[in-house]
Formats: structure tokens, sequence, C-alpha cells
């Protein structure tokens, strides 16, 4: 009987959370950019963020998929922290959803139905009607597989109410509220999934294996328990996404401190079974849970929306800026200048300067990493390719815009500059990326590149680095002898890479240097070379704003 009821809960389970992630993932793919949008234009105002991010955390059915969604948007800099909170606070009210699905497992046998969905699911993910199509094919399929999985938990629990060893310890859970609450958060931290554990205790509850008191508590733990899918989704990003991390957990913390004294004392219970009409009984204890779930959250969202800005607070509080932290949201880009160009001009060029510098950190990192085989350099450099990558599409949509606005002759002809110098970072930054890629190659492979070939390399670093150092005068103060300058290193680096190649070919012909490893170097040197061409782009097009012919250009290198 054992095996069976383990059987019966571990399948039941795994079904119920590949259908919730089937699902969402469906719904996602058909209306994910729809999602982000509408984040980013109507959350403005906290009531609507919270009305926006419930209703949509309904419609993905999941708000840890919501929660990792908005931590992602505050990465990219489109979303603003306070904006995030509203957002966070509404999905916990989205997600409540789930448990009233759930208790239609109480009132209707789901599992006729849930083959149904299945079925026509599948056969949708066979139309070669498109992408929408298959992905709301998937969508029942999740539906179903979550429905199925509800009924295998349920048959899994039907045998438990014949053991008192197993009846006394749920029991006890009825006396031991704040025991409840630990067991529903670490539950939930296992699971990763708050409506798994709510649809446990549902049907927990259903079987008469746990009666409403011990379920209350267990609900609220819950609600802390699903914190640790935003503070995962936080490793690896800016500030404000952590603090949003740390902003939901605050939230839903705060909220079971106060609730928690209201359920010992029984006056939480008392008002559920006033909102809810009839006697308590096994066949609507689902139902009192669902209740119960949503009358928590909106509770606690009621009463922290007017405390947001000490929420916000105290997540900056619990977040503190570290030395080394990237900010990959815009400083400089200031909507409100967008009617007087000059101004907005102005500010777009700081911003493109901002972003070469992180360019430059980036590849200064990456070669680094490269010489030393240091880890945590090579993270750094993913970090900072994040970074210029966002502020790559906010810097051209920012200047897009200025473009519609009435523009002076030279203004039309500075925008081009900037245009094409922002495309010009990030594919240096994405060079960067492919030096990392060689440096985990050449680890994994423990290759070692002889001196005589790290020498190279170093010489046409250096004149990189000189070129780059150029490039950030010349953007900064509109220097253009800087820019001749940065422009007169390009024949030199052309030279070395001949060169540096011949010597390469050298080494393999006297095996000073292995195949693997002249790989590696080659492609290291491509790299610089791509890079060097990159930043030419940039200083000529810096010299086009004064407006210099290509020729003239190559006159007047030094």
């Amino acid at each position: 009987m054992v095996k069976d009821i383990i059987i019966l809960l571990v399948g039941g389970l795994g079904m119920f959370l590949l259908g919730m992630r089937l699902m969402s993932d469906g719904l996602k793919a058909t209306s994910g950019e729809k999602i982000k949008r509408i984040l980013t234009l109507l959350t403005k105002n906290p009531i609507m963020a919270v009305i926006l991010g419930a209703a949509l955390t309904g419609l993905i059915q999941s708000s840890s998929g919501m929660t990792v969604i908005t931590v992602g948007l505050v990465n990219s800099g489109l979303l603003a922290l306070r904006q995030a909170i509203g957002v966070v606070m509404g999905a916990n009210i989205g997600t409540t959803l789930t448990a009233w699905i759930v208790s239609f497992v109480g009132v209707v046998n789901v599992r006729d139905y849930a083959l149904i969905a299945v079925g026509i699911g599948f056969f949708l993910t066979l139309t070669p009607r498109g992408k929408t199509y298959r992905s709301k094919g998937q969508v029942l399929i999740g539906l179903g597989l979550l429905f199925l999985g509800l009924g295998f938990m349920k048959e899994a629990f039907n045998p438990l109410r014949e053991s008192t060893t197993i009846l006394n310890m749920f029991q006890g859970l009825s006396d031991k509220p704040l025991l409840a609450v630990v067991f529903g958060a670490l539950v939930t931290m296992m699971l990763q999934s708050s409506s798994a554990t709510i649809a446990i205790v549902q049907l927990l509850a259903f079987q008469g294996l746990i009666d409403f008191n011990a379920a209350v508590p267990l609900v609220l733990g819950d609600n802390i328990g699903t914190t640790i899918t935003a503070e995962i989704a936080s490793f690896n990003t800016n500030i404000n996404a952590k603090r949003t991390a740390r902003a939901h957990t605050l939230f839903n913390v705060i909220g079971v401190t106060y609730m928690l004294p209201l359920v010992i004392l029984g006056i939480y219970q008392k008002i559920i079974y006033f909102v809810v009409p009839g006697e308590i009984s096994t066949t609507n204890i689902m139902i009192y849970i669902a209740v119960s779930h949503t009358t928590f959250n909106v509770a606690n969202t009621t009463v922290m929306l007017p405390l947001i800005k000490y929420l916000e607070k105290g997540a900056i509080f619990l977040s503190r800026k570290a030395k080394s932290e990237i900010n990959g949201a815009p400083q400089y880009l200031d909507r409100r200048l967008l009617n007087s160009p000059p101004a907005a001009l102005i500010q777009a060029r700081k911003e493109v300067l901002r972003m070469a510098q992180l360019a430059k950190e980036a590849l200064y990192t990456s070669f680094n990493a490269f010489l030393k085989k240091d880890i945590k350099l090579l993270e750094r450099v993913g970090v900072l390719e994040d970074a210029i990558d966002n502020l790559q599409g906010e810097i051209t949509r920012y200047l897009v815009e200025i473009s519609q606005r009435n523009l002076e002759p030279e203004q039309s002809d500075e925008l081009p500059v900037w245009l094409h110098s922002v495309n010009d970072i990030e594919r240096i930054g994405d060079h960067t990326e492919n030096i990392v890629d060689l440096t985990e190659r050449s680890m994994r492979a423990k290759l070692i590149l002889p001196d005589s070939a790290k020498g190279e390399l170093k010489t046409m670093f250096g004149v990189l680095a000189e070129m780059t150092d150029n490039i950030l005068i010349a953007i900064q103060d509109n220097n253009r002898d800087k820019a001749l300058k940065a422009l007169s290193c390009e024949d030199k680096i052309n030279r070395q890479f001949i060169e540096f190649r011949e010597s390469q070919i050298q080494r393999l012909n006297t095996g000073e240097c292995k195949p693997m490893e002249g790989i590696i170097y080659i492609d290291m040197l491509n790299n610089l070379e791509k890079i060097g061409d990159h930043l030419t782009n940039i200083a000529q097009a810096v010299l086009r704003e004064f407006h210099y012919t290509l020729s003239e250009m190559k006159s007047k290198k030094t």
C-alpha cells in the first residue's frame, strides 16, 4: 500500500507541476510579449500595477512566472522598482485563481474532462496553422495534465484516512500554527510552486486528513515559501531587480507576521466562516481554503499598498548597492527633453559614452580572464554584456523618438553618428562574449599558449586599449583629434594581424604550439581585429560629424 501511495503521490505531483509548466509556457508563448508591453506602458500608477499584476498572473497561471518576468523587466530597466512592487502585489492575488480551479476536484469528477483536454490539445499541437495554435494546444494539454495530477494525488491521500499515525501527525498542526507556517513555507520552497502546495493542502483537507484550522497556517506559510523563486531569479541581476525580490519577500513575511495572531486567536477563521455560506465539510472545505488564500492576499495588498514607499525603502535597505554593481538601465535619457532635440542629443551622447565605457570594461575584463583563466572575471563579462545590450535598445529607441521631432540640419547629421556608434559598441560587447567562450574552451581542454603567442596578443591589445581611450575622449568632448588618433591605430592593428598570423603558422610548423592551441590563438586574434574594426567605425562616425570624407580621414591620420 505504501508503495502505491508513493507512486500515485509522486507521479501525480509531477504531472500537476508539468501541467502547470506547460500551461504557463503556452500562455506566455501566445501573449508573453504583449504582457511585457502592457506592464511597461500601464504600471505608472501603483493601483493599476496591482490590477495588471493580478490579471496577468491569473492569465498565465503562475505567480512565480509573473514575478520572474517582473524581475527581468526591472533588470533590463523597463520597470522602476516601485512599479514592480505593485505588480508583485497583484501577482499574489492572481495566483489564488489556481486554488479555485483545484476546488472543482471536490465538486466535479474532472478526470474525464482532463483526458478530453489533453486529446484536443495534442491535435492542436499537430496543426499546420502556426505557432499560435500549437501554443493553445500546449495550454490545453497542461490544463488536462494538471487535473489528472490532482486526481492521482487525491487517490494517493485516500488510504491515509485509515492511518491513525498520519491523522495524529497532521492534526497536530492544528495546535501548532507556527510550525504549520514553517512546514508550508519549506514545502513550497522545495516544490518551487505555491500552487502545488495549496493543491496538496486542499486535497489533504478534502480527504479529512487536516482540518481548516491546520490548513490556514499552511496557506500562510505557502505565501512565504513562494518568495524563494523571485530570490533565485534575482541572482546575477542588477540592484533594482534584487530589490524587487526583497520587496516580494518583505511583503509576504510582513503579511504573515501580522495575520498569524488573528489565526491563532481564531478571528481569521471566523471571517472566512462569515464569507462562505453553509457549514464547513469535507465536500466544501477546498472552497474555504481557496477563500482564505484569496482573502489573505487581498487583505495584505490593501494594507500594504498605501505603505508601498516604506516597502520600497525596506527593500533598498536589505539590498545595499555593491561597488561593483552594474546598472543596465539608462541614466541620462530623459523623455521630458524629447521636445528639445539639442538637449536630448546631449543626453544621448552621455548615454553612448557610458555604454562605451562599459564596453571598454568588458574588453579589459575578458582579455584578463583569458590570460588568467579567472572564472569570476568571465561572469563579470556576462553581466556587462547584458547591460550593453539593454542600453543599445534604450538609446536606439530614444534616438528614433528624437528623429520624429523637427530637427535642424546639424541635429539631423548628428543622429546617424550615435545610431551607428551604438550598434558598433554592442558588437564590441558581442566579441568580448566570444573571448569568454574561447577562454572556457581553453580551460576545459587545459590549453596553454606559448609565451610568444601571449606576448603578441598583449601587443595587439595594447593598441586596442589606446584606440579605446581615444574613442572615449572623442565621444565625450567631441574631439576630432582624438578620433583621428583612434583611426590611425587601424593600420597598426591590421599589420599586426597579418604579422602575428604568420608567426603562428611558424610555431605550428616547428611544434612550439599544438593545433588546438593554434585554433584558440587565431580565433582570439580574429576577435581582437574585429573589435578594432568596430572602433574604427565609431571614429569614422564621429569624424563624419565634422563632414570629413573618407579620403580626408585617411589623409588626416597621424
